[in-house]
């Protein structure tokens, strides 16, 4: 496998590649998310082919060996990643037609010299969307919510938004709302913001102080936390 990686954005996984002549296989422990932006790559995947060309899209899921081989050469976006999200789009090509304006847009995103940071933050979302949802059977895919929230009580260190929680579910920012008001009853935001209450209060019943409490759950300050308890 030969490549040039002619720019990257480490922090979210993407890569802008040229290919060109095989040096061999190999496998790593993440996914590797492939999508052609001109020319046409050959892949092999334990033993089986796959011929990559503009706007087209393969995963590589953890552990295969594979082979890449592109004789007049060949550009792909690339995301490294270890969402497990992706082992649901493994075996499949992605779905949407945009797929190749989008590659094009955040091949030209990384390649600047001041990436636009929200543009590369959603990119996996934006990307594991364009693969289209998995729907078993003809039925829609259940949210977990218990795990979705489990997941967000990890994280009140940072801002989540609508757009972080689809993406752990596998929809689109607008899916996800809907199924929020649909199986929650309240806005996506607004389950966001209960879960957040819900844990500090069980901190709080635990003999937690105000303060620390405040620090585990996200609160920008323990005036901030009694506050939302009274209005609770």
């Amino acid at each position: 496998m030969q490549f040039n990686s002619t720019s990257s954005s480490p922090s979210h996984g993407l890569s802008l590649r040229r290919y060109g002549a095989s040096r061999g296989s190999h496998a790593h422990e993440h996914f590797q998310v492939l999508v052609g932006l001109d020319g046409v790559l050959d892949l092999e995947i334990e033993g089986r082919g796959r011929r990559i060309g503009a706007g087209e899209g393969w995963v590589v899921t953890p552990g295969d060996r594979h082979d890449f081989e592109s004789r007049a050469g060949s550009r792909c976006l690339v995301l490294d990643t270890t969402q497990d999200l992706w082992a649901q789009c493994a075996g499949r090509a992605p779905m949407a037609p945009q797929l190749l304006s989008l590659a094009r847009y955040l091949a030209l995103c990384v390649t600047q010299a001041s990436p636009p940071a929200t543009a590369l933050h959603h990119a996996p979302a934006l990307l594991l969307e364009a693969w289209g949802p998995v729907v078993p059977n003809g039925r829609r895919r259940a949210i977990d919510w218990p795990a979705l929230a489990a997941w967000a009580q990890a994280r009140w260190h940072r801002p989540l938004s609508v757009a972080d929680l689809a993406a752990v579910a596998c929809l689109s920012p607008s899916q996800f709302a809907q199924r929020c008001r649909n199986e929650q009853g309240m806005g996506a935001m607004q389950w966001l913001r209960s879960q957040r209450l819900l844990q500090a209060r069980q901190l709080r019943s635990g003999g937690m102080s105000v303060a620390e409490t405040a620090r585990r759950a996200g609160y920008r300050s323990p005036s901030a936390l009694t506050a939302a308890l009274r209005k609770s």
